[in-house]
């Protein structure tokens, strides 16, 4: 996984941490503008004050063909409002002056392309940010954005999804830095519990292409919307990313409401302690004393 080690990536060398705490990292989404631009930089704050380990801040975008109906309401406000790609520098450099935590920024390619790959890249270094995850953007069509994340250091997250095929994983895990974003719901329908299985499966394929969970990582994105469902995806893997969830109590409860669910999903990412450890040994005692 080419530069992905923790030594050359913030976004990595969090993960690592939290996977050397015997947990894994929440990654928590937003879009950048909703429900305005202040409020969006608040609630990503409160975020990493409530838990979340990396920030996935998105790009409002006018056809987000790949997002659930949630973040698309919240991104079509957002435009109306009259968010501008630049708010986009405004907003990760606001949030990196109060928080430590790694900001990815989730875009589509084509607003990329009207910009200008290199200046984009040099505009995000600027502010501070660590990287983008493109969701439309493939590896073998992504040149321009290669050469300018490898000049400026940037991550560069790209997706793998269960129909991906086996030379496009090596090549995912080859060229991405940061982490692998693995998704599961792409042509995938049902209950959650299959869901999660191809989640699992789409992992365990990774770790055989080189994504070991070590010096290369992969979060999962699959409709997480509890801590308990947070600590079940870490389970397998390095990383749990939620996001309709948190855009949705952003509108419905505002930035108190946003800060609660982040509180609750960090839940999940606790490792076990020594709290855990005495309680269970007192089970067992108390088990043996009712046997005896």
């Amino acid at each position: 996984m080419s530069g992905a080690s923790s030594s050359t990536s913030p976004v990595a060398a969090r993960i690592s941490q939290r996977r050397d705490d015997g947990t894994g990292a929440l990654v928590g989404y937003l879009p950048i503008g909703f429900p305005d631009l202040d409020t969006s930089i608040e609630a990503a704050v409160a975020l990493v004050e409530n838990g979340v380990d990396i920030l996935e801040l998105g790009l409002p975008y006018s056809d987000p063909v790949m997002d659930g109906p949630v973040i698309q309401a919240a991104a079509q406000q957002s435009l109306a409002n009259g968010f501008k790609l630049r708010h986009a520098f405004d907003a990760v450099r606001a949030v990196k002056e109060r928080v430590s935590a790694p900001v990815l920024l989730m875009t589509y390619w084509n607003p990329i392309i009207q910009f200008g790959v290199d200046s984009f890249a040099d505009q995000l270094q600027a502010a501070g940010g660590a990287g983008l995850i493109t969701p439309d953007l493939v590896p073998d069509e992504a040149t321009g954005w290669l050469a300018a994340s490898d000049r400026t250091g940037l991550d560069r997250v790209f997706l793998a999804a269960p129909s991906s095929s086996e030379t496009r994983l090596r090549r995912t895990a080859e060229v991405s830095r940061g982490f692998v974003y693995a998704v599961s719901t792409m042509g995938i329908t049902g209950a959650r519990a299959d869901v999660d299985r191809a989640a699992r499966g789409l992992v365990g394929r990774l770790r055989d292409v080189g994504v070991d969970g070590e010096s290369a990582f992969t979060c999962v994105g699959i409709g997480i919307s509890t801590g308990k469902q947070v600590r079940e995806v870490l389970g397998y893997a390095d990383g749990a990313i939620v996001g309709s969830a948190l855009v949705a109590a952003l509108a419905e409860g505002g930035v108190s409401a946003v800060a609660a669910c982040a509180a609750g999903l960090s839940e999940g990412t606790a490792p076990v302690g020594a709290d855990d450890a005495i309680a269970a040994v007192a089970d067992v005692a108390r088990e043996g004393s009712v046997s005896a």
